[in-house]
């Protein structure tokens, strides 16, 4: 799997074979099944978690109970409480597996070295942490001005192997509307195609 982790690092930077080495050797694999958690609320988060089979999700609850789905992570991405991470602070945040999964993990102290011995590790991490903000302030954007039509659509074309794989509940909750709403609007564009 560890290949996997490389091509997708390849084609954010020029990497030698001998600082991919350094890299392979820090990592661990894991298997993660369907519902297993890699992180409840509370605890410190202190890995960096490369996604290369499977789907997660990242979510916490409100003070009534609610379930509030914020990020997906599926196949050659990354899944983290970057908070957490960042802070050393117990999380608000849980990580489940939505499907058998296999992720490859560098614990933090690994993470840190490695990206200050290898320069374009660093560069890669700079230009992902970029990528993150900026897909923060689209999904913000999103969810403040577009409709429940528009966010549907954009999850769709974001997501597309996620949408029929988890429950609608959770797709309900990461577009910030009602699962009724979600079925209604489904439903619409069923009989449009």
């Amino acid at each position: 799997m560890f290949e996997v982790f490389e091509k997708y690092l390849r084609q954010w930077v020029d990497i030698s074979d001998e600082e991919m080495a350094l890299i392979r050797a820090a990592s661990v694999e894991r298997k993660i099944r369907k519902w297993q958690s890699i992180l409840h609320e509370g605890e410190v988060w202190k890995i960096a978690c490369f996604i290369t089979t499977g789907c997660f999700r990242l979510y916490r609850f409100s003070p009534d109970g609610t379930d509030h789905t914020l990020r997906f992570g599926v196949e050659n991405w990354w899944i983290s409480d970057q908070e957490s991470y960042n802070l050393e602070k117990p999380s608000e945040y849980n990580i489940e597996a939505l499907a058998a999964s296999t992720v490859i993990v560098w614990t933090k102290e690994k993470w840190e070295e490695l990206r200050e011995n290898i320069p374009a590790l660093k560069l890669f991490n700079e230009r992902l942490l970029a990528r993150g903000y900026e897909t923060s302030q689209q999904r913000i954007y999103s969810l403040i001005s577009n409709s429940a039509e528009e966010k549907y659509l954009e999850f769709q074309k974001t997501y597309p192997k996620v949408f029929n794989s988890v429950p609608l509940h959770m797709v309900a909750s990461y577009l910030g509307i009602s699962r009724e709403t979600l079925s209604r609007i489904r439903k619409d564009f069923t009989r449009r195609d």
